[in-house]
């Protein structure tokens, strides 16, 4: 039987709105979208640094895939929203350094990045994640 687990971790920011943090079916495993938030204040980190905002908001990742048993190995796709275009250089150097930091088999997650608006103003990047797990 598939049943849907909603994933909580504590070591990610608690939902501000109506979802879950992550949720596994099965071998996959989707992450919400993260935002730059500290995980024990709820609080928003490092206005104006898209450099920090991303790798905040990819340690919220991290921690909701080591919830649901996975690794930056088992993910499949990533997307990335960012509020600026301007931004996409000094964020992809800092992506770059996290993921690849952590993907052991140098096989890179797919990824997507989108120009949108984002639910805060101090919030410069989001990004989720689907895993597949064995």
């Amino acid at each position: 039987m598939n049943t849907r687990t909603a994933i909580v971790s504590d070591q990610a920011p608690t939902p501000a709105h109506t979802f879950s943090q992550g949720v596994r079916k099965g071998g996959l495993l989707q992450v919400s979208g993260q935002g730059p938030v500290d995980p024990a204040t709820n609080e928003y980190l490092y206005p104006g640094d898209v450099a920090k905002q991303t790798e905040q908001t990819l340690r919220n990742v991290e921690a909701i895939l080591r919830a649901g048993g996975a690794t930056f190995d088992d993910v499949l796709m990533l997307r990335v929203y960012l509020t600026d275009r301007a931004h996409f250089p000094i964020m992809n150097e800092a992506y770059g350094a996290f993921v690849s930091a952590r993907v052991a088999s140098g096989v890179l997650p797919a990824r997507t990045t989108v120009m949108t608006g984002l639910p805060r103003e101090e919030m410069l990047v989001e990004i989720d994640a689907l895993a597949a797990l064995d």
